[in-house]
């Protein structure tokens, strides 16, 4: 039996995908520098501030989240002692 072979699974649709989605990133980057921005702080008015804080604050995420994971982790057969 054939295994079912999904919509990227295609080289050429995986490149067109990936060409939309970065040429989206790009128009999205260059229509930030002509909206007007409300800052409070003055910092946070700058070009693509929003999208640097956030990206800055997710990898952030993942590093708290693998210290936790080292301080909270049980052992495999906890509950069956």
């Amino acid at each position: 039996m054939q295994e079912k072979r999904g919509w990227f699974d295609k080289k050429e649709n995986l490149t067109l995908f990936l060409r939309i989605f970065y040429g989206s990133l790009v128009l999205l980057l260059v229509l930030d520098l002509f909206v007007e921005k409300h800052s409070v702080f003055g910092f946070d008015g700058a070009p693509s501030f929003s999208a640097v804080y956030g990206f800055i604050s997710c990898v952030l995420l993942v590093l708290i989240a693998k210290i936790l994971r080292m301080l909270l982790m049980k052992d495999e057969d906890y509950y069956d002692k």
